[in-house]
């Protein structure tokens, strides 16, 4: 490639990164300017360049250099079979933005096969906010099906369980599980699990030939906790035996390796799928998920993840 190639491949680059800040992360033009440490006019030329190439299309469509290195050591070090690294805003604390919209993308193209498949779905903020930018799609080829319970402990629908909110956008068989979160002992839990209205579900969510979930910290602010399906002290419990995180409420410690009792043994998901004979995608990024990302990548609870530059980044370091 000539000086003259690169310069252009370059300034697209930055005219993509230009790009996601404005219409994926919501900056203004000042904003951009500041992060990017260029003036306003240049901010401005740039987004109108990634506007003008075509590079805008709801989402950025101009893989970025960095993005695609960092996904393809990734992908190398720890064995993965798919990857997909967004831009990082350098301001911003979000566990969303980016990866909900590349997830919403990874999902979309799934649903739009001609053959039929099985997708499993998880639950959580970030797949919560995917699906919400999901266009409405009409694929009853498909079947999807949830790995968690949607009922809270006081009675009420899980807010973070997406599996109603996909069926709003997506007329696709869909295949909820009417249990709650966490049973409140091992006996409930393997009573519910028997029942025969559920056994097809749990064999359908082993079947699944793709799968999306989240991960969630473990820390002072861990979802389970926040969101009332574990209390203080098994919060605390949990974290005393190594926990550091969780995959639909499955809770794990730095070697990847899944806690014993506690909540462990109440838990009502389904399994994950096999990573031998089928694809589960972790939505991960931000610091408080680093140590969660880190296990499930390196123990192979997942073979696949989208995430963000700063943690692929960190990632890579570790």
């Amino acid at each position: 490639m000539n000086s003259r190639q690169e310069t252009g491949s370059t300034r697209l680059d930055d005219a993509a990164r230009a790009g996601w800040l404005y219409y994926v992360a919501g900056n203004t033009q000042d904003q951009i300017a500041a992060k990017l440490g260029i003036s306003r006019q240049t901010a401005q030329r740039l987004v109108s360049l990634a506007m003008s190439e075509g590079l805008i299309k709801v989402r950025v469509d101009h893989p970025i250099a960095n993005c695609l290195d960092l996904a393809a050591r990734l992908k190398s070090r720890f064995a993965l079979d798919l990857v997909e690294v967004v831009p990082s805003d350098p301001t911003s604390s979000s566990t969303t933005i980016g990866i909900a919209e590349a997830a919403a993308a990874e999902i979309e193209r799934r649903l739009r096969s001609e053959a039929p498949i099985v997708m499993a779905i998880g639950t959580g903020r970030t797949l919560k906010a995917a699906i919400e930018q999901l266009p409405p799609m009409d694929c009853p080829q498909h079947k999807v099906v949830s790995l968690t319970g949607n009922i809270s402990p006081d009675g009420s629908a899980a807010f973070y369980n997406v599996i109603f909110t996909m069926a709003d956008r997506v007329k696709a068989r869909s295949f909820p599980m009417p249990l709650p979160v966490i049973a409140s002992s091992p006996e409930e839990r393997e009573m519910l699990l028997n029942q025969p209205m559920i056994q097809p579900t749990l064999a359908l969510a082993a079947e699944a030939d793709v799968t999306f979930v989240g991960i969630g910290d473990l820390g002072p602010k861990a979802p389970l906790y926040e969101d009332g399906f574990i209390s203080e002290s098994e919060l605390k419990a949990l974290q005393k035996a190594g926990g550091i995180a969780e995959i639909v409420g499955w809770v794990f410690d730095r070697e990847g390796r899944m806690i014993e009792g506690i909540t462990n043994d109440r838990v009502s998901s389904a399994a994950l799928p096999s990573r031998e004979k089928s694809l589960v995608i972790a939505l991960a990024m931000g610091e408080r998920k680093l140590p969660g990302i880190l296990a499930a990548v390196n123990r192979r609870l997942v073979n696949g993840l989208i995430t963000d530059e700063r943690t692929a980044e960190a990632l890579l370091a570790g």
